[in-house]
């Protein structure tokens, strides 16, 4: 057993876990963030870095450096409803450094994090290394337990901060009550080659019975093919060429005979929106998606898990610095973050009960709902999802 104690263990090296442990470690925390993965080169759900995240990026300063990176700029979501160019939402108008969207690869993101973590003298990443449980004394958690290359390891830390996503160990094994709220959708994840389709300036296409989004990941589309919650068996019953034949139609050219040519090369994400009751035990806080799993609705869930770690590192730098952390702290940080949650994840579900629900139950003509008709006619009503997407709900600034 190789042991080792921090002031502020992260379990889990995704986009709130990378950020707080940038932020922390640039605050003069010692941090030890452990990644179970080898490295960030996975299919992750979101690529999508949204102006609120950029202008974390700016009052870091070290914008003009990330946007260096190879990425894409979206100043209006825009879409082909029912056959018909929509634009739903406006981002020019946004009191903001970068009034767009960055599309950019996810790994992209977390490895530039880590790189500028690493400069900090307080910082260690430790990848392939999972956590395994938690460790208790007298009712208060002091570290966690993991399994690393080399070994059984024993992270001791003043506070750990659970940031391993929607099927969280650290949640699980404190044994946080969940409050699940529904989603009637899934997700088929798969990829397209470059040349299997045209240039895009959509993110997606919505039709009768299907949804369907496009993200450009320079060699090859990212693509997220929207279905109802439960029906892939009926899908898979009806045959790869049937499906093929679905997604030639939505991209708008023939599929060569290598693309999609197994169903193993299409994943199930499934899809939850659920929080936890309460957020933190005694020497222990979950942030990001471990606290609340979010809806593919606006691709906001990366940029709330940002706004999280932000807001953690303001409130808690300075007891962790003086090793004082308190219950009360974490507190702090729910109060300032639940509510966020709360009303983002209320706007999610609306959206997914009253348009994606009723888009994937409809068969025939696909008439656009009010909303996105009163959009689509008047430009200045597109600022309001322009902000709610962009800088989403009391958004945090850099304060450390």
């Amino acid at each position: 057993m190789t042991s080792l104690t921090t002031r502020c263990c992260i379990a889990g090296g995704g986009p709130a876990g990378m950020m707080l442990g940038l932020l922390l470690a640039r605050a003069g925390v010692d941090v030890v963030v452990l990644e179970k993965h080898a490295d960030f080169l996975r299919d992750f759900r979101g690529d999508t870095i949204h102006p609120s995240t950029l202008e974390v990026m700016h009052e870091l300063g070290l914008l003009r450096e990330f946007l260096a990176l190879p990425h894409q700029e979206i100043r209006e979501l825009a879409g082909m409803v029912s056959g018909e160019r929509m634009t739903l939402a406006d981002f020019r108008h946004l009191p903001v450094s970068c009034p767009f969207i960055a599309l950019m690869p996810q790994w992209d993101f977390l490895d530039f994090l880590g790189r500028h973590a690493a400069r900090h003298r307080g910082f260690a990443l430790r990848m392939r290394t999972g956590v395994t449980d938690l460790i208790v004394d007298a009712g208060r958690v002091t570290g966690v337990r993991a399994s690393a290359p080399e070994g059984p390891l024993e992270v001791r830390a003043d506070l750990v901060v659970g940031a391993d996503g929607r099927d969280s160990t650290v949640r699980a094994a404190a044994r946080l009550r969940v409050r699940t709220l529904g989603a009637p959708m899934d997700v088929l994840w798969f990829r397209l080659p470059k040349r299997a389709v045209a240039a895009q300036t959509l993110l997606g296409r919505i039709e009768a019975g299907r949804i369907f989004v496009m993200l450009d990941r320079g060699d090859y589309w990212q693509c997220g093919f929207v279905i109802a919650k439960g029906t892939l068996e009926d899908i898979r019953a009806r045959g790869l060429a049937a499906f093929r034949d679905d997604v030639a139609r939505l991209v708008g050219a023939p599929l060569e005979a290598g693309v999609l040519h197994d169903w193993e090369e299409v994943k199930l994400l499934t899809v939850r929106v659920d929080r936890l009751v309460k957020w933190f035990v005694p020497g222990l806080l979950c942030i990001g998606d471990a606290a609340h799993a979010m809806s593919p609705v606006g691709g906001v869930g990366i940029n709330l898990a940002i706004q999280d770690a932000v807001a953690t590192a303001n409130l808690l730098a300075a007891p962790l610095r003086d090793g004082r952390i308190a219950v009360e702290d974490l507190a702090r940080v729910q109060r300032r973050r639940d509510w966020p949650t709360r009303v983002t994840q209320r706007a999610q579900v609306i959206v997914q009960n009253r348009i994606i629900r009723r888009v994937l139950q409809t068969h025939g003509t696909l008439r656009p709902v009010l909303a996105m008709r009163l959009l689509a006619r008047f430009p200045v009503l597109r600022r309001l999802p322009g902000r709610l997407v962009g800088l989403g709900v009391r958004p945090e600034h850099v304060r450390t």
